[in-house]
């Protein structure tokens, strides 16, 4: 009997794991408050993600992201939002091995904290 290598099998990613390595990846860099729905009409209700603020759109071996973010109001927005595109890129090509596109990355708000002695 002669030793054969085993085949390598096929690997799948769900649509899932990129939505959660890309929105925890996002909340990870610093200036970032939270995730802010995806905006839109009736479309946006059958796209995975939406929710968690992401949108990830796969063409062969290439991801595209769209992320949906409120930064925290003490933070250089610009500075915050190179970081985010920077981050999630590294991630998902480090983790996943797919080719990244693009990141593109829409402030949706700024957190400001409660003033002092403003009635709820």
């Amino acid at each position: 009997m002669s030793e054969e290598t085993p085949r390598q099998g096929k690997t799948t990613i769900a649509p899932d794991v990129l939505l959660t390595i890309a929105r925890l990846s996002t909340l990870g860099v610093a200036g970032v408050a939270h995730m802010s729905p995806v905006p839109g009409g009736v479309n946006r209700l059958f796209r995975r993600g939406v929710g968690d603020g992401v949108r990830i759109d796969v063409k062969d071996q290439s991801v595209a992201v769209e992320l949906y973010l409120v930064v925290k109001n003490d933070v250089n927005v610009q500075d915050v939002s190179r970081n985010v595109q920077a981050e999630v890129a590294r991630a998902i090509h480090e983790m996943v091995g797919m080719e990244v596109l693009v990141v593109n990355v829409h402030i949706e708000d700024i957190a400001y904290p409660a003033m002092l002695g403003e009635s709820q």
